[in-house]
């Protein structure tokens, strides 16, 4: 439990803090005034102050924020501070404030892949383990042990790159070169098409051999350009594949009752806690995608909808009225806490909370 707690609170400390930082860098480099920044809401339990800004910790940690000069339309701001005033400043400064939030939280994500890659990955070896009877594989000649050298003429370092080649190849025939004790041996094998599901559990055809892998990890290293490479390509899929379950979300395809809220993520982050820092570090890429998308959606009270007025006033070339903004915050307000109860809902449920309100106890 105390695990799960320091975890948790460490993982959102640091996606809170590079989030709201985001903010604070860009709004700083555009000459704007930060009053606050808060890790956490509510009251506050430690503060300190400089130059124009306090720094300040709040007893609520789910969450924090940057509050700028001019964030209220109502605030009596005087002259000589205008310049500095959040609402002041061109519309592509006050884009560039709002974006800069989710970005950072992109940014943490490349920075941790990044790292990672350089430090060494554990990567499934290319050795083939059980091979199905009557398989193309079994088939062409492949027996259990044999270590993957090439696919036509492309070398095989690691597991991962057999799917890929394979889907490249489609149904044609394929060059397959093995180590076998200590020999080289060439292998003529035709990969058949199968039904197989995505993670998202929806089928999609592939071409398969018929093999399945040992299991033998080896630690990979990569050199600082090449894991800067495979960083970018790591967090823009994970970004894809957030956007795509979102989606499917929406459109009902996965089940509501994959929505978690803060527990969840509490016993997701003392799981990874388990497994190792290394897990710590990739779930934290994760979640902070994850944040970093889903505050760009277009819902007012997210960085989505500022960004929405902001394009909108780009449209209309005026700002959005103070009543219309308002009203649209409310409704943002509204579906945001929906959310939240339903998630915090989906939660109890997993815990199983409820069965000792509807279940009596047992004589």
């Amino acid at each position: 439990m105390l695990t799960a707690l320091v975890t948790f609170l460490l993982v959102l400390g640091v996606l809170v803090f590079f989030h709201e930082l985001g903010h604070f860098c860009v709004a700083r480099l555009c000459g704007v005034t930060v009053q606050t920044f808060s890790l956490g809401f509510g009251p506050k339990i430690w503060t300190r102050k400089s130059g124009d800004t306090e720094y300040c910790i709040s007893i609520v940690p789910l969450g924090g924020y940057v509050r700028m000069l001019g964030d209220d339309p109502a605030e009596s701001i005087p002259d000589e501070d205008a310049g500095r005033s959040f609402l002041t400043q061109s519309l592509w400064k006050k884009i560039a404030i709002v974006v800069a939030g989710p970005f950072f939280n992109f940014i943490l994500a490349f920075f941790i892949f990044t790292g990672v890659f350089m430090a060494g990955v554990p990567t499934l070896a290319p050795i083939a383990g059980e091979i199905e009877p009557g398989s193309a594989a079994a088939l062409g000649g492949m027996k259990k042990g044999d270590r993957i050298l090439s696919l036509n003429g492309q070398a095989v370092t690691q597991w991962d790159e057999i799917p890929k080649m394979l889907q490249e190849n489609g149904a044609a025939l394929l060059r397959v070169v093995v180590l076998r004790s200590g020999r080289e041996i060439t292998l003529n094998i035709t990969p058949i098409q199968k039904e197989r599901q995505d993670i998202f559990g929806e089928g999609q055809s592939v071409w398969v051999i018929g093999i399945a892998s040992t299991g033998e990890y080896t630690i990979k290293k990569h050199n600082p350009f090449s894991a800067v490479y495979l960083g970018v390509g790591r967090t823009v899929q994970m970004t894809w594949l957030n956007l795509v379950g979102i989606f499917k979300l929406i459109e009902g395809k996965i089940s509501r009752d994959n929505i978690g809220g803060p527990i969840l993520i509490a016993q997701m982050a003392a799981k990874q806690a388990e497994e190792g820092f290394l897990n710590v570090l990739l779930f934290t890429a994760f979640i902070s995608i994850n944040l970093g998308v889903i505050n760009l959606f277009p819902v007012p009270i997210l960085d989505g909808g500022h960004l929405l007025f902001f394009l909108i006033e780009a449209v209309i070339g005026r700002p959005i009225s103070a009543m219309a903004r308002e009203r649209a915050q409310q409704v943002g307000l509204f579906l945001l806490v929906s959310l939240m109860v339903f998630a915090f809902y989906n939660d109890i449920m997993r815990l199983d909370i409820m069965k000792f309100f509807v279940t009596p106890a047992a004589p």
